[in-house]
């Protein structure tokens, strides 16, 4: 028992309070984020859109989210992360009601590029957030905890969004976007400005200045791409697996019963991630987790059964919780403190280039090379961007190491009506 609560308290402990009315914000969120993933079956079943249509508007939303991350993360740094997250909550909690009631393919096309627009502009300033409020020593856990409650929250999500579809899709909307509402309000009842206001280098964060800045840092470009390239690869999972598996017989229910798996073996081993990787050197840990996650979504190329299907999500999900702690940290890293929203809206941007192009490069591929090619490739792309990793890897953490030592000091107040010296050593047990 000591030894179990001894684990709890490594992991959990010593965490602002700000951090964990985030990390509640994020467990309500992805409790309700039933549409994203049934949104291609949603497409192609009930509004009777080709594959490549439901590419399409999944892709828009990408377009969306990349603009969205673009003006989240210069709103971030010069407007504030609270502002920045509330707008932006708000908007998407407006817009996912208007998606449900979209009817024709025009109308769910605009409807996804504008709630994408939004949902995707709160990510830059969260990001900030999170690296405002926990020191350095602490990220690796933080970011953990919160992919915790990201995956948890999915994995319920899953199941529920297929027993809510069957009374219609519209309450799948419906349910999303009041979540979104109450993660609004936990940030404007709780949460304070974390944005830093201490002097800054003459010019860095004027927009061209800052534009120069990003441009000319080819480290952080170059894993920027990386991601990119993961991210191709990992979206698939969403936009092209929901309709393989339909060809093969299966269920929306057991679609949602499978890729729920993935949200369950993240909350099971995810909080046991930081100790197995701490220590070891992050760009072999991304180069393991790139193979895995290839040969995850390369064996999908012969799934035709529940349990085959099963069993390819349970292995790439190894690579992703391999591959999530270590890029959030590193990406924490490789932004200069006052460009931290910027830089966490490039890499954001990657995402959302991803989710714009995964849907529709995949719906093409299968359409005209196959399933088998689409699946394949992703397994080739892993391999390819294992050896890119062991590459930029001692680059990356040279830039790191450069940046750690001119960072300023984490902010002591972040949290509405909590004195500076109580948030600054806040036990986590104050969470509950």
């Amino acid at each position: 028992m000591r030894t179990v609560q001894g684990w709890f308290r490594d992991t959990t402990g010593g965490l602002p309070r700000a951090f964990w009315y985030l990390w509640t914000g994020t467990l309500i969120n992805r409790l309700g984020s039933f549409v994203l993933i049934f949104l291609a079956i949603y497409l192609t079943r009930e509004r009777g859109f080709s594959a490549s249509q439901a590419g399409l508007v999944i892709g828009m939303w990408g377009v969306g989210g990349a603009v969205g991350t673009t003006i989240g993360g210069t709103l971030t740094d010069r407007w504030g992360r609270r502002p920045t997250l509330l707008t932006a909550h708000l908007g998407a909690a407006a817009m996912m009601v208007a998606l449900g009631l979209a009817r024709p393919l025009w109308a769910v096309a605009l409807g996804a590029l504008l709630l994408g627009t939004f949902a995707e502009a709160a990510r830059p300033a969260f990001g900030a957030m999170m690296v405002d409020v926990v020191p350095e020593k602490d990220r690796l856990r933080a970011f953990s905890l919160n992919y915790w409650a990201i995956n948890l929250g999915f994995a319920c999500a899953a199941v529920l969004a297929g027993v809510a579809a069957q009374s219609g899709y519209l309450l799948l909307f419906l349910v999303d976007a009041a979540t979104t509402l109450v993660t609004a309000l936990i940030i404007f009842a709780r949460v304070k400005e974390t944005r830093s206001l201490g002097p800054v280098v003459k010019g860095a964060t004027a927009p061209a200045g800052a534009l120069r800045t990003i441009l000319t840092d080819r480290v952080f470009l170059g894993f920027v791409a990386l991601n990119l390239f993961g991210a191709l690869v990992f979206l698939q999972h969403i936009s092209m697996l929901p309709i393989a598996m339909g060809d093969s017989g299966l269920s929306p229910a057991t679609y949602g019963s499978v890729i729920a798996l993935n949200g369950v073996l993240i909350v099971v081993g995810q909080l046991f991630v930081p100790r197995l990787i701490k220590g070891r050197s992050r760009s072999h840990v991304l180069a393991l987790a790139s193979v895995v996650m290839g040969i995850g979504f390369g064996l999908t190329a012969f799934a035709d059964a529940v349990w085959f299907y099963g069993l390819t999500v349970l292995i790439w999900t190894l690579g992703e919780m391999l591959n999530s702690p270590s890029n959030a940290t590193l990406i924490a890293e490789l932004s200069p403190a006052a460009l931290r929203g910027r830089y966490q809206g490039v890499f954001s941007l990657s995402w959302q280039l991803a989710g714009a192009a995964a849907p529709i490069l995949g719906g093409l591929v299968r359409e005209h090379a196959g399933n088998s090619a689409l699946w394949l490739g992703c397994a080739v792309i892993g391999g390819t961007m294992a050896v890119a990793h062991l590459l930029s890897g001692p680059a990356r953490e040279r830039r790191a190491t450069q940046l750690r030592i001119t960072a300023p000091p984490v902010p002591s107040v972040a949290v509405v009506g909590t004195p500076a010296q109580e948030v600054a050593a806040e036990p986590a047990r104050a969470a509950s």
